[in-house]
């Protein structure tokens, strides 16, 4: 069986290479429930050694290339993304589950990322800032952080890599990739473009493994200069507790429970849809899932009714299937931890609108998409992050009462607001506690428009013109221009 298995190997110093102990593992295809492939279980060993050929390609060719030059080979991997996007959305495909149909639309578009940021890193640029000594010329560098750790997670691997990739290397870092253990394969793929495209040796590594030590080795790592990581929030302030051991910045983008509000006057019909892409587009299982839906009591019956018609209409199914608009959630213990939650919804009295269950007929790890009502803002499946197709109704009566309900959440990653009203949709996205809101649409993403969260949701943002910064430090220098002594035990 394991000679059937596609095999792959790491990237470390530019060389595709094993594991240092030979160990590997087998990725499971979570529609068929089989392994399809088999993937090196790195160590701390080998981060150590990826750390290592970080640094030396820092402090070497990546090190001393020019930003016009950086530009010129994200340019030219972008460019290979694109040319690979058929191979590398089958392999994201087979290893989370994700339907083909989304996932080489998000492949096509991804080199995209790799364009923007090329047009960003021959324009990174310091500044002059007057002296209030006349004596000094006062200038600024901004210079690369050093080495990143990159930790990302299992629902969309290149995606949510690439937001990390593309501003470090526009801003001259290096970069070691550990992909989550329950889909390492699209990261490893997508490895063996960084030589094609002709980057040095060193300056992204990619190490694979199963222990939860390999990604705390490099969140932890001395020989990283910053972390960004995507994942649960709970992962993302163990991550920030062993950066900050070392001083390290760090990126964290985190958990959500972000809420869609929706008002009288709102189309429902465009409503339902969006609610529907908001929180059953890839299975739920996206930090931005619109998984509250807060709705104005007078338009609510008939809001669930036309969401859960049009739930009762997904097809689940095979995700390379062209038809297929649900496919299986990616991971068993993923898979265990919604029907969980389901149970938990049940036990404290919601009410299931459609759904609520596996859908055991398929095989794989499916569930139903499941429309919930009756729950209170207390509810449990109000309170947590589920990850997973369902969605939680709460009602409202005034907009006061919609917006507290909307930041009643420890979490603040995104939400949307559905009106007609021009002069209410500004006011309440401008008190809604997050970092993304849409008005009238949900769960769009650009290159240029910045991404991240607040309160438990995060640090820091991705994407964007800034989130270069976020790899960067800055330098003040001043040039003594008099030539002259002057009295050592005064300052300036």
């Amino acid at each position: 069986m394991t000679e059937q298995l596609e095999r792959f190997q790491m990237v470390i110093g530019g060389k595709p290479v094993d594991a240092l102990s030979g160990k590997t593992f087998e990725s499971q295809n979570p529609y068929t429930g089989e392994p399809w492939a088999q993937v090196p279980d790195g160590g701390p060993e080998d981060i150590d050694a990826a750390v290592a050929a970080a640094r030396a390609a820092l402090d070497g060719e990546w090190g001393a290339m020019t930003g016009f030059a950086r530009a010129a080979l994200l340019r030219r991997l972008g460019d290979l993304v694109t040319q690979n996007a058929e191979r590398l959305a089958r392999l994201e495909v087979n290893d989370s589950g994700k339907l083909y149909r989304e996932m080489i639309g998000q492949l096509n578009a991804l080199g995209g990322w790799y364009h923007y940021y090329a047009g960003l890193a021959d324009k990174i640029e310091g500044r002059q800032i007057p002296s209030p000594n006349p004596n000094y010329l006062v200038y600024t560098r901004r210079e690369p952080v050093g080495v990143v750790g990159a930790i990302t997670p299992w629902n969309s691997p290149l995606l949510l890599m690439t937001w990390k990739l593309a501003p470090a290397l526009a801003a001259g870092c290096t970069v070691v990739v550990k992909p989550s253990e329950h889909s390492p394969v699209s990261s490893l793929g997508f490895a063996e473009l960084f030589e094609r495209a002709g980057f040095p040796a060193g300056v992204v590594n990619v190490v694979s493994g199963l222990s939860r030590e390999t990604g705390a080795r490099l969140a932890g790592h001395p020989g990283v200069d910053k972390v960004a990581f995507t994942g649960s929030t709970a992962t993302g302030r163990a991550v920030a507790k062993a950066a900050g051991e070392n001083i390290n910045k760090v990126t964290l983008e985190l958990g959500g429970k972000s809420p869609q509000v929706v008002f009288p006057d709102a189309d429902l019909a465009a409503a339902a849809n969006g609610i529907i892409a908001g929180v059953f587009a890839a299975t739920g299982q996206t930090c931005m899932a619109g998984s509250r839906l807060i709705v104005h009591a007078d338009v609510h019956d008939e809001l669930i009714r036309l969401i859960a018609e049009r739930a009762s209409r997904i097809k689940l199914g095979d995700p390379n299937d062209a038809d297929t608009e649900m496919g299986p959630v990616a991971n068993r213990p993923q898979y265990e931890k919604v029907l969980g939650y389901l149970d938990k919804a049940k036990s404290e009295g919601a009410t299931v609108a459609y759904g609520g269950a596996a859908e055991s007929g398929l095989g794989g790890l499916f569930v139903q998409p499941t429309v919930l009502t009756g729950v209170t803002a207390e509810s449990t499946v109000v309170r947590e992050e589920v990850f997973g197709p369902v969605l939680a109704a709460l009602t409202f009566t005034e907009e006061d009462e919609a917006i507290k309900l909307a930041n009643d959440t420890p979490y603040g990653l995104a939400g949307a607001v559905w009106t007609k009203d021009v002069h209410r949709a500004h006011r309440v996205a401008a008190k809604i506690k997050a970092g993304s809101v849409w008005i009238n649409a949900y769960r769009v993403v650009a290159p240029s428009v910045p991404f991240g969260g607040f309160k438990a949701s995060g640090l820091g943002r991705e994407n964007g013109l800034h989130a270069v910064d976020e790899y960067l430090e800055e330098k003040a220098i001043w040039v003594e221009l008099s030539g002259g002594t002057r009295d050592p035990f005064t300052l300036g």
